[in-house]
């Protein structure tokens, strides 16, 4: 009986440092800072996008590995959960990479970055979108692709690659563009000049157009855009998807041409569309721009760098790039940037930039804050 007593003791005190270890509850965000999910595991979930639904945000991004491999595509697309926006749990892979040698466009070892999911109301089906780049091809592919959902945790089913309007002029061509071709080889002087004035649109006009880097945004009326880094990274395309959301339409137009634009988020506030973007320096950090137009697919113009602080917060968007604005639910006019702090050499050691949007002289505008909350957020958006 004394020893069963003492077996006792024993197991319950083995129980007691792993209830102890249980992580505890965020209660604020710190940008910069090791964020743990529910499991207390740092998230993996980088260049991502967060869909609201059903009173619940899902959080989607890439999963990263440790070590020169981490930035390819070795496991999927990541899915957290949250009622609160301050602490997700795992939720698993929604989009699993396809089996080594499959030839599968998303075979294990691709590049698939910047997961976007949306909603659609008509079809009830999650619809993802992300930026892919081919198993041993580096960054040439330059292609996006379509996976979709019956329930927003996945699995998702991956459905095609492609480069975007193949045979189609935008909708802002001129008729020079169609009719004057522009020759641009790799040391000529003219280079920028050449593929601003619409080089690489008439190069790629046959095949489809370049996208990398992009976003999604649905608009109050249900018709949903894709946004992209286009044109070897030089031009920003805006193009109208399908009702269905998992095709494009003929509907796209040139933005900024030659700017140098590249990682987008969109939000929409006051009848108006804003838009950040980041410049063109790897995985290097560089001063973020910011863009407002009327009307999705005419008018932008730009804003200047959002960033309000010192010159070094300036100059690095705090040392990270774009991915995502979040509107917040149930807080009018409340908006969060989403970022990645990027760490090449251990891309899974990234880090979350998330700050208040907030808005000063009709300009988005961010501040940097090393601890803040929503109620924070609420109570300074103008």
């Amino acid at each position: 009986m004394k020893r069963l007593s003492h077996l006792f003791l024993m197991l319950l005190w083995l129980s007691v440092p792993a209830f102890a270890q249980q992580p505890k509850a965020h209660t604020s965000f710190k940008p910069g800072e090791i964020w743990t999910d529910t499991d207390g595991k740092h998230i993996n979930a980088h260049g991502g996008g967060v869909l609201f639904h059903d009173g619940k945000y899902y959080w989607f991004g890439e999963h990263k590995i440790e070590g020169r491999n981490g930035n390819k595509a070795m496991v999927g697309v990541s899915c957290y959960s949250s009622s609160d926006l301050y602490n997700w749990k795992n939720e698993g892979i929604a989009l699993p990479v396809a089996a080594e040698g499959s030839g599968s466009d998303i075979e294990k070892g691709a590049v698939i970055e910047r997961p976007k999911v949306i909603y659609n109301e008509k079809t009830g089906k999650f619809v993802m979108w992300f930026h892919l780049e081919l198993k041993g091809q580096g960054y040439a592919a330059a292609r996006t692709a379509v996976a979709t959902a019956d329930k927003v945790t996945g699995p998702y089913t991956f459905l095609k690659s492609l480069r975007p309007h193949p045979g189609v002029w935008p909708e802002n061509a001129t008729e020079s563009h169609k009719t004057e071709p522009i020759t641009v080889t790799e040391n000529d002087p003219e280079w920028e000049q050449k593929v601003a004035a619409g080089a690489f649109l008439q190069r790629d006009f046959e095949g489809g157009q370049m996208s990398r880097d992009m976003t999604l945004f649905v608009d109050d009326d249900g018709t949903a855009y894709h946004i992209t880094s286009s044109e070897e990274n030089r031009t920003l395309h805006i193009s109208k998807l399908t009702d269905d959301y998992v095709d494009f339409t003929d509907e796209y137009v040139r933005v900024f041409p030659g700017g140098r634009n590249e990682a987008p988020a969109i939000l929409k506030k006051d009848g108006k569309y804003y838009m950040i973007t980041s410049g063109l320096t790897g995985w290097a950090p560089n001063p973020a721009r910011s863009a407002v137009s009327d009307h999705m697919m005419k008018g932008w113009k730009q804003l200047g760098n959002p960033v309000r602080g010192t010159e070094e917060q300036k100059s690095t968007t705090f040392e990270s790039q774009s991915t995502f604005i979040l509107p917040v639910q149930g807080k009018k006019d409340t908006f969060i940037f989403m970022a990645d702090r990027w760490r090449p050499k251990n891309p899974i050691d990234g880090r979350y930039i998330w700050l208040p949007l907030t808005f000063e002289e009709g300009k988005p505008v961010l501040k940097w804050q090393d601890e803040w909350t929503l109620k924070d957020a609420a109570e300074k958006k103008n």
